[in-house]
């Protein structure tokens, strides 16, 4: 005795005609939205210029100044002076004035001093997002 399989049944149970106007309505959606995208960018708008306005001229980057155990300043490979680390923050927030960031990593043997010398210099020059490294608890 042979054993009849509908196949055809589960098919007639899904009604695709609700998912068919749901991609159509879809597209059309996405078709209508990009189409206003484009018209915002090609509208010729003449904008206002302000006196205070600052540019952003280059891309946001962190500024380290390393302090060792003597006391020294180093940036960018070099020993500085605190006047001339003074002079190279005062460039990066010429260059990024609304959000320069400084990072200072100094060793745990130097004196306060160093280190509030750096904050001093980044306070003189207008930074206010600077911090001081730590390193981790060692288990």
């Amino acid at each position: 005795m042979a054993v009849k399989i509908n196949r055809g049944r589960a098919l007639d149970a899904i009604n695709m005609t609700p998912v068919i106007d749901m991609v159509f309505l879809l597209l059309i959606f996405f078709l209508v939205a990009s189409q206003f995208a484009e018209d915002e960018r090609a509208l010729k708008v003449v904008l206002p210029s302000a006196s205070e306005a600052k540019p952003l001229t280059m891309a946001p980057k962190e500024v380290f100044v390393n302090v060792n155990e003597r006391g020294e300043f180093f940036m960018d490979g070099r020993i500085m002076q605190i006047d001339e680390v003074e002079a190279v923050l005062r460039q990066a927030v010429a260059n990024n004035p609304a959000n320069q960031s400084v990072i200072i990593r100094a060793d745990k043997r130097v004196l306060f001093d160093a280190v509030v010398a750096v904050m001093n210099a980044c306070n003189k020059v207008g930074v206010r997002d600077y911090v001081v490294t730590t390193a981790g608890e060692k288990e």
